[in-house]
């Protein structure tokens, strides 16, 4: 089911981009498919990215990330219409380790690297194993 958003942003003119593909500047309407109930559908992306990329000094680029329930996860609701302030700062966030960020690079549970049981390779000379 198609759904039309209309995208516009503080400055006429910026360029808008969509997982990775320039769509082009604003004011546009933008078609997004959908579930019938109103959520994002899933073609194989986890997220569906909308991004508004700075085109002054003075301006920061902005990105809206929605959720499209790929493998059982959280499906976002399709917006009404989205709206980008180029003059928002991002946040900042400190590089892991430090106070306010992750420990670790990975979020818990950590990865877990068990026993390998895949087949034996014995290198060197012959040798016979009675077992």
């Amino acid at each position: 089911m198609a759904y039309y958003v209309p995208v516009d942003a503080s400055e006429p003119g910026t360029q808008i981009e969509v997982n990775g593909q320039v769509v082009g500047r604003t004011p546009l309407r933008l078609k997004i498919w959908g579930d019938p109930d109103g959520t994002f559908h899933d073609f194989g992306s986890y997220y569906y990215v909308v991004r508004a990329l700075a085109s002054n000094a003075n301006e920061y680029t902005q990105t809206y990330a929605y959720n499209t329930g790929r493998a059982w996860g959280v499906e976002d609701r399709i917006p009404h219409e989205i709206r980008f302030d180029m003059s928002r700062k991002p946040a900042e966030q400190p590089p892991p380790g430090y106070v306010g960020g992750p420990p670790y690079p990975y979020p818990y549970p950590y990865p877990y690297y068990g026993p390998y049981y895949g087949p034996r390779v014995i290198i060197g000379p012959r040798r016979w194993w009675w077992w």
